[in-house]
């Protein structure tokens, strides 16, 4: 069995490759905010599981990508639609979390020492709404075209790595506030 990536719908190789650029627009962002936050006097904590969340995440493209073509995955309208608008609306609040933590937002756990936490936007109602926007991401942008084993593995390994970026970053904003 090879990969036959002719058989991927165009749109859908636009839709990955837009995503793929939203990642490296975060990750500019995130080099911005880094040179801010350490020259500010901020420190990173747990950067070891950096590398396997980047994994994850890049992977997760590569493998919608291939199972569409591999198990030729047909477009299923009723799930590829809804799935569809959750991947808009999670852009949406993704950038509303940016938004609202304007230079303290990283795809790096850097805090500045002495910032209190901020609550406004939508951390007004969670601790961490970006990673509830990642889960949904991560299930709903392979369901648009029905790659369910994609949304499958990803939930798991994310869930690997959410666990431990999520106790690295309680820890480290329990440390300096």
């Amino acid at each position: 069995m090879h990969a036959d990536l002719t058989a991927v719908p165009g749109w859908l190789v636009v839709l990955v490759a837009a995503v793929a650029a939203e990642r490296v627009l975060e990750l500019v962002v995130a080099r911005r905010h880094s040179r801010w936050a350490r020259a500010a006097g901020g420190v990173e904590f747990g950067s070891g599981h950096y590398p396997a969340m980047v994994a994850v995440h890049t992977l997760l493209l590569v493998g919608i990508l291939l199972e569409v073509s591999l198990a030729q995955r047909p477009f299923v309208p009723v799930v590829g639609w809804a799935a569809l608008g959750l991947v808009l609306l999670a852009q949406g609040v993704r950038w509303w979390c940016v938004s609202a933590l304007g230079p303290r937002w990283n795809t790096r756990v850097i805090v500045v020492p002495g910032l209190p936490l901020v609550r406004r936007g939508p951390y007004r109602w969670l601790r961490h709404p970006n990673y509830v926007v990642v889960v949904v991401e991560g299930l709903a942008l392979p369901l648009v075209h029905n790659a369910w084993t994609t949304a499958l593995l990803f939930t798991v390994a994310n869930g690997f790595v959410l666990a431990v970026r999520l106790r690295v970053e309680n820890t480290a904003l329990g440390a300096v506030t």
